[in-house]
């Protein structure tokens, strides 16, 4: 997989929204890390505090952030379709 751009992508189990995102970046060979809130701590302290969100999926490419399910805008910010 390649990604010239830092791809985070925060989730939590049942959360099928969570993977229909991750289906799409691996679809499209991008790389990403993933960060269960459910088991983070410190993940999901991050995604609420620093990148003010308080639902998943939230996705940050480089400095953008994507609050909730959005696949449009995913595929915008990566120039994707």
């Amino acid at each position: 997989m390649l990604s010239l751009r830092s791809i985070e992508l925060y989730t939590q189990p049942a959360c099928q929204p969570c993977e229909i995102v991750k289906q799409f970046l691996q679809h499209h060979h991008v790389s990403y890390k993933e960060f269960d809130v459910s088991k983070d701590a410190s993940a999901r302290k991050r995604m609420t505090t620093e990148l003010e969100s308080y639902s998943t999926p939230t996705i940050r490419v480089d400095q953008e952030i994507i609050r909730g399910f959005d696949l449009q805008a995913l595929e915008k910010l990566l120039n994707i379709g």
